[in-house]
């Protein structure tokens, strides 16, 4: 696997179930030691850094699993991530209440993460990773279970994460969002890149269209 994500874009990685896309996350974030190969964040190496090692140098991730402190309210649960940058309760809660109302949560402040829909939690997994205050950010299916609707509004919130002058990774199974957010699109099956380039490239590439869109005619 060799691949660039340049500062400023939204790259998109798609591939079938099994491709190794959630694994090339979590090698990037320091949740596994790649086996081989280097990887490196703004001309750092960080192969074989710790998670929390990586998420200091501005690189951070979500799960698609939701990884939320069910006890903790909404508002505690940004915090989490608000402590990384300081350790000072009241200037982590006034950030965390900044990044709540960035991404829409504040009148769930108070709420239980374990009472959310499942709209909200992604929405919180989001907002805990932007309270970090990444240059870089890792989407794992973040549109995963949503409707419609929600859909359009998690696309209206990663285009203004984009705004904030984060660069995002992302991958996603829904081919209706992620081609027309991302400035480029990789793609994965069996562990390899088979393709890579802009929206429209890949869409009309034979080996994409055999791997994951259906049946190259």
């Amino acid at each position: 696997m060799d691949m660039v994500v340049r500062r400023g874009q939204i790259v998109g990685l798609i591939g079938p179930n099994g491709a190794g896309k959630t694994t090339l996350f979590n090698c990037i974030a320091g949740h596994y030691t790649p086996e081989e190969g280097e990887i490196y964040f703004k001309g750092f190496k960080i192969t074989g850094l710790s998670p929390n090692e990586i998420c200091g140098h501005k690189l951070v991730r979500t799960f698609q699993i939701v990884k939320s402190i069910t006890k903790l309210s909404v508002l505690e649960n940004i915090m989490v991530g608000s402590f990384v940058l300081t350790k000072n309760v009241s200037k982590a809660r006034e950030h965390a209440r900044e990044v709540m109302d960035f991404c829409g949560l504040s009148h769930l402040a108070d709420k239980k993460a374990a009472n959310l829909t499942i709209a909200d939690k992604k929405r919180l997994e989001v907002a805990r990773a932007l309270a970090t205050e990444p240059e870089l950010i890792l989407f794992d299916e973040v549109m995963a279970g949503l409707t419609g609707k929600e859909n359009q509004e998690a696309i209206q919130l990663v285009y203004k994460i984009k705004n904030q002058g984060v660069t995002v990774l992302m991958v996603e199974h829904i081919m209706e969002v992620i081609m027309p957010i991302s400035d480029n699109i990789i793609v994965l099956d069996s562990g390899a890149k088979i393709a890579e380039g802009a929206p429209h490239e890949v869409a009309h590439n034979e080996k994409v269209i055999e791997a994951y869109l259906g049946v190259a005619k």
